[in-house]
């Protein structure tokens, strides 16, 4: 080309703007005012011999990017094939021992192509740009391959069990949609959001598969679109990799789409019955066709030697992974007496371990306390002490209004129709009885029993249903030769919410007699327990609660040595007393008294002999239920001289 246009008379320049031709004079390059200082004619032949150039300067131009291009892809088909063949040894062998799976054969196609398509990355070369350099690729994100290009040959291991000697069982305390079914994370690039397989997290069903995955019912009834997705998920028999906000509707933007993961896995759902019944009924076709085993745990289990022995080895077992100090034999035997507190019940145990393992807790600080190395019984009871102090603020105070004369109470003495009756405070975490006082007024009238509190809107079903039992015993022992004209009103005295509960109609039934036949009763001994229409006295709950209510009032003056509790006879095994008030039975300055009928009740309340029918029907004279029967034929006779004065005046 130089030759050429020397030839001409040209000189040729190659710079950045490409090529340019200037016109020789003297051989030199002309300047322009030489250039314009020639005639016309001659600048037209210049001209004209410069487009020739030009023209052969770029035909030229073509055939050596033709030349180039040619050159480039002879050597880039030398490089595939050299490495066509040796990345067909190196993937050969992976994709012979999968020859069953066509998803990764399929996949490692896509990476050979990526590999030979790029090759460019595999070369040491100072000025490669790798980052503007590939064509091709797996469907990956193209903003996380220019960050890195070497990114579709990262392996992202959803779950690892390959050290896992046995199947897995995972727990998942939290199970919102990612921690259970695993989520697509996504970044933001110049206000794109994109995504790539290494973003793809697992959930606890992905680390579950092929084992357990426990979950609790109220957990993930919190999020209404999980529970939809697991039944989806158990009926499927697969696993999708999705975003949860496509199951609501709303605008997700488009990315990867995994391809759905096989799913062999034993979903377990734990909860208390009533989450039971409700998904029971609310959700009965899905919820009894994809749960079928239904397993019952009780919170109390027998009282036996394996169960103590198991007991032991759980607060072993506690010591160990919570770095307690170890238990000695009483104060393991003291966790143990808890536990059976807790049930209310000498022969039964606690299964509630939560408690257990707060209790071993407290009482291994109350060992560092006093610097001792074993945790003892006094440390045990110290716990149990400070548990209650930090909750029993309510029932500190009822003490103190007893104490002050606001509540009325008396504990000692007899009263004619008055008794103390034993009620339960439940505080959700705490729990405790305190005497109440219920009285009974009767007199003549036909309107039978009344009941205070129901009148004034106070009183519970069960409550009422104790009540109108009443009824029905009086009717039954002394209503058989006349009707009963009888009124008498009973009242909770001083109780301004809701009572509820038959654990009180005993009490009631005795407060009606005293006021009938006129015996006082020991306001010393408090009562509970319900009774049937038979006179029998019926269990109760919350018999130490009561008991321990009544001895904390009564030693607030001082123990007398006559006060006491009476039970129900069928609630000896439910004792499990405060250490204090066994000591105050033990000494005779409290008493328990368990009863099976009325009749034994009337007895260690008035002192005197309840009384049974004799052959001619009638109960010996001085006893209780012959001076019921007595007043109860004063009001007959009342009642009828009262109508039998209006006939005659209305006559």
């Amino acid at each position: 080309l130089e030759k050429a246009a020397r030839d001409l008379n040209f000189a040729v320049q190659v710079g950045q703007m490409g090529v340019t031709l200037f016109p020789l004079l003297e051989n030199r390059p002309m300047t322009p005012e030489e250039y314009q200082a020639l005639p016309v004619e001659q600048r037209k032949e210049i001209d004209d011999t410069r487009s020739h150039l030009m023209q052969h300067t770029q035909d030229a131009m073509v055939n050596i990017r033709d030349a180039e291009k040619d050159s480039a892809e002879k050597i880039i088909a030398l490089e595939r094939s050299a490495a066509d063949q040796r990345v067909s040894d190196i993937f050969g062998r992976t994709m012979h021992e999968y020859d069953d799976a066509p998803e990764i054969h399929r996949f490692l196609n896509q990476l050979i192509g990526y590999v030979l398509d790029n090759l460019h990355l595999f070369k040491e070369s100072d000025n490669a740009e790798p980052q503007r350099a590939f064509s091709s690729g797996p469907p990956t994100g193209t903003a996380g391959i220019a960050n890195n290009p070497f990114l579709p040959f990262e392996i992202n291991v959803l779950v690892d069990n390959s050290d896992v000697d046995r199947v897995p069982i995972i727990v998942e305390p939290n199970p919102n949609w990612g921690n259970l079914f695993g989520r697509i994370e996504r970044r933001a690039t110049m206000g794109t959001y994109f995504s790539d397989h290494a973003m793809l997290k697992p959930g606890s069903m992905h680390q579950a598969n092929g084992g357990y995955l426990v979950l609790n019912a109220r957990d993930v009834l919190m999020y209404p679109t999980v529970w939809e997705g697991l039944k989806r998920v158990i009926r499927n028999r697969e696993i999708r990799l999705e975003d949860p906000n496509e199951q609501s509707g709303f605008f997700v933007p488009q990315g990867l789409r995994p391809e759905p993961i096989p799913l062999n896995v034993k979903v377990i759902v734990t909860g208390d019955e009533a989450t039971y019944r409700l998904l029971n009924s609310a959700d009965n076709e899905d919820f009894g066709d994809l749960f079928k085993v239904k397993a019952e745990f009780d919170s109390q289990v027998e009282l036996t030697p394996d169960n103590v022995q198991a007991y032991c080895a759980f607060i072993c077992r506690t010591c160990d992974e919570e770095g307690l100090r170890p238990f000695d034999g009483n104060g393991a035997a003291r966790v143990v007496e808890f536990a059976a507190r807790m049930v209310a019940d000498q022969n039964k145990l606690s299964t509630r371990f939560g408690q257990i393992k707060d209790l071993l807790i407290e009482a291994d600080y109350w060992a560092e306390q006093e610097s001792s190395s074993l945790v003892q019984d006094e440390h045990v009871r110290q716990a149990v002490d400070h548990k209650v102090h930090r909750l029993n603020l309510v029932e500190e105070r009822m003490r103190e209004m007893v104490s002050e004369g606001t509540l009325l109470l008396e504990v000692s003495g007899s009263v004619v129709g008055q008794v103390n009756g034993l009620a339960v405070y439940d505080l959700g975490d705490f729990s405790f009885g305190r005497p109440a006082r219920i009285t009974a007024q009767t007199f003549a009238g036909r309107e039978g029993l009344i009941n205070i509190e129901r009148e004034a809107s106070l009183s519970g079903r069960t409550h009422d249903k104790g009540v109108l039992i009443l009824a029905g015993y009086l009717g039954a022992r002394f209503g058989q030769e006349r009707p009963l004209t009888l009124s008498a009103s009973l009242c909770f005295e001083q109780s301004y919410e809701g009572v509820d509960g038959d654990s009180a109609s005993s009490t009631e039934l005795y407060a009606v007699l005293s006021s009938l036949s006129g015996l006082p009763l020991k306001q010393g001994i408090a009562v509970t327990g319900s009774v049937n229409q038979m006179g029998k006295v019926q269990p109760i709950g919350g018999v130490n609660q009561k008991i321990e209510g009544m001895f904390d009032v009564c030693r607030l003056s001082g123990l007398t040595g006559d006060q006491g509790v009476m039970i129900p006879h069928q609630n000896l095994r439910n004792l499990m007393l405060r250490p204090d008030v066994v000591q105050a039975v033990k000494d005779g300055q409290f008493h328990i008294y368990s009863v099976k009928t009325i009749d034994e009740g009337l007895e260690i309340l008035t002192g005197r002999p309840a009384g049974e029918r004799n052959a001619e029907g009638s109960y010996p004279e001085g006893t209780v239920n012959y001076l019921v029967e007595k007043r109860l034929w004063e009001l007959h006779n009342s009642m009828r001289g009262y109508y039998e004065g209006l006939v005659s005046a209305a006559n």
